[in-house]
């Protein structure tokens, strides 16, 4: 199973090794796992029974920009996947912007239904990997051809479709601005996703998935809370900007329809 992980490079600093592994208190990070699991249980549990979808019939606005945008994503994830396997660093296929590129491919091709809609609305609060990715870029171990340049441009299609599957209308729609549900059911996935799965695997491989070993260097609130710091920073910046894309995106929307409309 080297192909998973052999290639992660230890040279680059917190990316991997014993040391990065060894950065937090075994039994604090217990606690910690336990106290954000509790938060993501309790955001989940308040939250699902206030989530609704509409009840009319999808209708899907086809478009030829859509397919373009299908293709350069399969494209672009099919090159990480590619990289991902000749450096022997697959598991860094786990990281949450994939996962989110997955699922934006996924809502490209599929026929229109609620579950659409429901991801659609979920994923809108995952806008927080790539701006975190285009603010503290990490590109020291992509050393192959266009490795780097795939990186920026993945990131930045990630904000490109979200708005364009807004313009087609149908089954991609959004709930209205002070409706919470959907952002605390979305957050409480997004840690159960990075407390069992991510740190699921970090901890065996000592490889430092999405930082859940150890901090980033320019991570400012650097120390034994640092996690703890990150769930609590990120819970405000996840639902804000979901709600400023989601709210951006549809005036941007009614703007272009006012001046197409003679």
């Amino acid at each position: 199973m080297d192909w998973i992980h052999s290639g992660v490079s230890t040279a680059v600093p917190r990316n991997a090794g014993q040391e990065c592994a060894d950065y937090l208190n075994p039994k604090w990070r217990i606690i910690e796992s336990i106290l954000a699991l509790s938060f993501a249980g309790w955001l989940i549990y308040t939250c699902y029974p206030k989530l609704s979808l509409p009840k009319r019939i999808y209708v899907r606005k086809d478009s030829n920009e859509r397919r373009t945008l299908l293709v350069l994503m399969c494209i672009v994830l099919g090159l990480e996947i590619g990289y991902k396997f000749s450096t022997k660093t697959v598991i860094f296929l786990l990281n949450p912007c994939h996962i989110t590129t997955a699922i934006q491919i996924y809502m490209l091709a599929a026929k229109p239904s609620k579950i659409v809609t429901a991801l659609f609305r979920f994923h809108l609060n995952l806008m927080n990997g790539p701006v975190l990715a285009y603010m503290f870029p990490e590109t020291d171990t992509r050393i192959l051809p266009l490795e780097r340049s795939v990186y920026w441009i993945q990131h930045g299609l990630m904000f490109v479709v979200p708005y364009h599957l807004l313009r087609l209308g149908g089954e991609f729609n959004i709930e209205d601005t002070w409706d919470m549900s959907w952002c605390g059911v979305s957050y409480g996935i997004n840690l159960i996703y990075h407390f069992v799965v991510l740190q699921g695997f970090s901890i065996p491989t000592k490889v430092n998935l999405n930082h859940m070993l150890c901090p980033a260097i320019l991570d400012p609130f650097e120390s034994q809370l640092y996690r703890s710091a990150a769930v609590a920073h990120q819970a405000i910046m996840c639902p804000l900007l979901c709600k400023l894309y989601s709210s951006i995106a549809t005036y941007c929307k009614k703007v272009q329809s006012a001046r197409v409309t003679p």
